[in-house]
């Protein structure tokens, strides 16, 4: 005598799904586009003082958009569409992850948002700069240096000066 097992619904859900993991990114772009909706929409903005156009307005097509491509994934997975792989990708994975750069960038990373405050923008955001490409493999220990600082302090007068974004400026805001 043989027993039959019978399938349990969490089981038919499970094989249902096998091969389709594109449906959760699906499913996340769709609670991202409604949370961006929603955050749009509740907005206090004045329309009379800022005319048609506001700040509510990149975000609703965002958020819409987001939405559109989320149906439109999961109407495509669900009609047995397939993410293509990527040919050219170079990565191993057979080899193991390279902690140490991780965490190397994740202590730069950190260090940056602990020094901006007393130490402004410029500053933490050269040693951001050289310390991200210490990090990735670069070892030219004058040329790296002063490529931070330049392309740190050109980042904060485009930002500060120019698009009028305010950085913290610390101990240079007089000089600079």
């Amino acid at each position: 005598m043989t027993t039959t097992v019978k399938p349990t619904a969490k089981t038919t859900v499970r094989n249902a799904l096998r091969g389709r993991s594109e449906l959760g990114v699906g499913a996340l772009l769709f609670l991202l586009g409604v949370l961006v909706l929603t955050d749009a929409l509740t907005l206090d903005a004045d329309v009379a003082g800022r005319g048609p156009v506001g700040p509510a307005t990149v975000p609703l097509v965002v958020g819409c958009g987001l939405l559109v491509v989320a149906v439109l994934l999961t109407v495509d997975v669900l009609r047995g569409g397939r993410g293509q792989a990527e040919g050219g990708e170079d990565v191993d994975l057979t080899e193991p992850a390279d902690w140490r750069t991780v965490l190397l960038l994740a202590g730069v990373f950190l260090a940056f948002a602990v020094l901006i405050g007393p130490l402004g923008f410029p500053v933490a955001g050269a040693l951001l700069f050289w310390g991200a490409a210490y990090a990735l493999g670069s070892r030219h220990l004058t040329r790296d240096p002063l490529i931070a600082a330049a392309l740190s302090l050109l980042t904060y007068v485009v930002f500060d000066r120019l698009l009028g974004v305010p950085l913290p400026g610390g101990p240079l805001m007089g000089v600079i």
